[in-house]
Formats: structure tokens, sequence, C-alpha cells
């Protein structure tokens, strides 16, 4: 029986969405390699999301048997909005996945993370051999960084010690990612709070150096994960 209400009857999806004809056909591109048996890791983002819609159209109208492993309630809720069954990564190792990104540079590397998924993204994009990751010209950046800070996962205990830590690091600025809708700091999907962290420069070795500060669970720094650029 499926839920008979106004929220169950809408896609989650916050804003309008620009250059929509453009973004339908990089979403109908992705969505032909969709194929019988297949489970996919289901980003987020406005091009993302029309992938998702052409992709269960795919599956609907060939019959097709595929999973989606959502990367955030935002995508786990259009997944069930758009009818697509779901699993997690202890059950099912994606084929492939896509997602969106914040700043792509010339050599592939991303930033991503403002919609505070970024500890489930990481883990599905790790996960998946390929990830198609879907933006628009806007995007690109001729030096990371450039348009936005590098979100830094932290458990909040470990906040006072991850910004100690940090400031070892050459920062240019260090904030707490601030609601906008509530009181208080933003909690990411996993529960945890947000640094956003200015560098003066970032090197390929920086994700890993901050990943190794005790209480940081995740960066949004996504460099040399097997991903394919397609702009929209």
């Amino acid at each position: 029986m499926n839920w008979n209400n106004q929220l169950a009857g809408k896609p989650v999806w916050a804003g309008g969405i620009s250059n929509r004809e453009a973004k339908e056909r990089a979403a109908a591109r992705v969505s032909g390699y969709v194929e019988d048996q297949q489970v996919i890791g289901v980003g987020s983002g406005s091009t993302a999301f029309i992938a998702l819609e052409k992709i269960a159209e795919r599956i609907k109208n060939e019959g097709l048997d595929v999973y989606a492993v959502p990367t955030s309630k935002e995508a786990e809720m259009n997944c069930a909005l758009f009818g697509l069954r779901t699993t997690t990564l202890t059950a099912a190792k994606p084929d492939w996945g896509f997602d969106g990104a914040d700043e792509v540079d010339n050599a592939g590397r991303l930033i991503k993370g403002r919609g505070g998924a970024l500890f489930a993204e990481k883990l599905v994009m790790a996960s998946s051999p390929k990830t198609y990751i879907l933006v628009d010209k806007s995007k690109y950046v001729q030096k990371l960084g450039e348009k936005y800070a590098v979100p830094v996962e932290v458990d909040p205990r470990a906040v006072h010690l991850v910004e100690t830590k940090l400031q070892e690091f050459p920062c240019v600025d260090i904030q707490l990612r601030m609601a906008a809708a509530k009181d208080g700091p933003v909690l990411t999907e996993a529960g945890n709070l947000l640094l956003e962290v200015r560098f003066q420069d970032i090197h390929d070795g920086l994700e890993k150096e901050l990943s190794a500060i005790p209480g940081v669970i995740e960066t949004g720094l996504f460099i040399g994960y097997p991903v394919e650029i397609l702009t929209v």
C-alpha cells in the first residue's frame, strides 16, 4: 500500500532547475547506461534529480531489475517517489553511480558537500568502478577552492581539536557552517558538524592528510577517484 498524502507525491527538491534543456540531455545520456540487474549509486543535485527521473522511466518502460544506493535522504525520498527499489552498501556493490559537484578543476578533482552528504557520497563513489559527475560550465575552476571552501565533516566532540589541528595547515579561513532554517549549526546526513575551510593551495595529498586528523569523519575533497565528467 502506498502513502496517499501531499509530501509523498512531491519530489524532494528545494529550488528551480536552471539550464533545464541541457540538463535533460545529460540526464538522458546517463539513463542510457542503465542495464538489467545493475546496482546504481544515486547522488544529489538538480541534474542528478533529472537523471534519476529518466532512469526510473527506463526501468518502468523496459521492466528492468535495478536497485539504487542513495547517498542522501533527498535521493532516498526521490527514489521512493519514482518507484526505484533501494539497497545499501552492506548488501550490494554499485556497478556505477552518478552525482553532481560544487567545483571541478582541469584535472578532474572535485569539491563536494554543500548538501551535507559528503560521507555517504564518498563511500558510494569509492565503492563504484565509475561515477559520472554531472556539472554545468559554472562548476569549472582554474584552481580548486576558488569559489567554495572545503567542507570538513567533524564529530561534534572533536570540533575544537580539529580546528586546532587545521591551524597547522596553510588555511586562510575556518568557519562552522551555520543553518539557514534552524538555530545553530548544520548537521550532516550522518549527524556531524561541518567546518568550511579555505586553503592557500590544495595539493593531491591534502585529502588524506585532513582525514588523518582525529575526529575528522570526511572531507569534501574528491581527488583520484574513478570519475567521468559529463558537462551539461
